[in-house]
């Protein structure tokens, strides 16, 4: 139900009801603009887009702390998306409504995210989708008409090329690892697995008659340096990576000298049990990338770029990198690995050519007839 109506100070009074029998009331002192305002709101009550005025005075920490915990994140994901909202999100927008935050106030405050805290471009990117998301759940709850996180100018990414271990710096680094981690090593550069991957490898996932491995879960670090056996990253990541005859042949010896059962894991810690991120790093990796002569920040990863290297050095195509990698998509790939693809320029002028003289060669056969 709406109605207009002029006052005895000569403004016009337009009112509605909404589904719950609330009143909602403005003043305009023309006829005409209160008319609008009353076709604008029964127009989004008949759309489904209608929005309870009264719904976006909810502060923006009430919300986010209640999206937050209804959110069923991993807790890696948990804690990184609790610390966006604590140190970034709600110093500034905490206190204020939902539906009072605009998007030149979001503007403001991704610029403060570089200027103020010194945050690199990738990790604003990080923050900021983090917010988003706030804003977009506030949307679907029709908290607010508009995400005001919409059209945001986000800080360019520099790339960083790839630069990939070569073999020879690849059988360095196996060499200087110790004993139980040397397969690791072959392992990671010869399936292009993740590091949590790696990791939580059991032997039941290898079959060594049909040459695969199967991935189908990771382990991760846990607070306190513990670890937990988990689901893979991406619906992508599950997948089965066929077996170079360098890997069976580590995997066997390492199986000879670190026998395991089928439920337990390829690579275990040195007391036994999942291989702990930061014990590995410490204890292993680091030691044995300074004495192989690597850069220092050289991280596991590494291997990973190793691999897909080999891959498209092997004339492999984009699509099939992607999936032994376990990529979400082939543009996730060319996004880190499209400067090791060969230069086209050449296949394109010997493409041209052979065109041209298969033409010529058909006309001077036709001649010779």
């Amino acid at each position: 139900m709406a109605s207009i109506k002029k006052r005895a100070d000569g403004k016009w009074r337009a009112r509605y009801r909404d589904a719950e029998g609330k009143e909602h009331a403005r003043h305009f002192d023309k006829k005409v603009d209160g008319q609008r305002w009353l076709d604008e709101v029964t127009a989004s009550v008949l759309t489904g887009q209608y929005v309870d005025p009264r719904a976006g005075r909810e502060t923006f920490k009430a919300y986010g702390e209640q999206w937050r915990e209804a959110k069923p994140h991993r807790p890696a994901t948990a804690k990184a998306v609790e610390q966006h909202l604590r140190c970034y999100a709600y110093p500034v927008l905490g206190r204020r409504s939902l539906s009072s935050i605009r998007g030149s106030d979001m503007q403001g405050w991704v610029t403060g995210l570089t200027k103020t805290h010194g945050l690199a471009a990738s990790t604003v990117r990080t923050v900021y989708n983090t917010i988003n998301a706030v804003f977009r759940a506030a949307v679907r709850d029709r908290l607010i008409a508009r995400n005001p996180c919409e059209g945001m100018e986000l800080p360019a990414i520099p790339r960083k090329k790839v630069v990939p271990l070569t073999v020879k710096q690849v059988q360095e680094l196996a060499a200087a690892m110790p004993a139980r981690y040397r397969a690791l090593v072959v392992l990671g550069a010869g399936t292009g697995l993740r590091p949590g991957e790696l990791f939580g490898l059991q032997v039941r996932h290898l079959n060594f008659l049909r040459r695969m491995v199967q991935v189908d879960q990771q382990v991760q670090q846990t607070a306190g340096h513990g670890v937990r056996v988990c689901e893979l990253k991406t619906e992508s990541s599950y997948r089965v990576v066929p077996l170079p005859q360098v890997v069976i042949d580590a995997l066997a010896a390492h199986l000879e000298a670190f026998p395991a059962k089928p439920e337990e894991f390829v690579f275990s810690a040195p007391q036994g049990g999942p291989i702990v991120y930061t014990h590995f790093m410490d204890n292993a990796w680091r030691k044995a990338v300074k004495e192989s002569g690597l850069p220092a920040n050289t991280g596991p990863h590494a291997l990973r770029h190793a691999y897909a290297s080999m891959l498209i050095a092997g004339g492999e195509s984009v699509k099939v990198v992607s999936e032994r990698l376990g990529h979400t998509n082939a543009a996730m790939t060319l996004n880190v690995y499209s400067h090791l693809f060969p230069d086209s320029e050449d296949r394109t002028r010997k493409a041209i050519d052979a065109a041209f003289q298969d033409h010529a060669d058909s006309v001077r056969t036709e001649v010779a007839q």
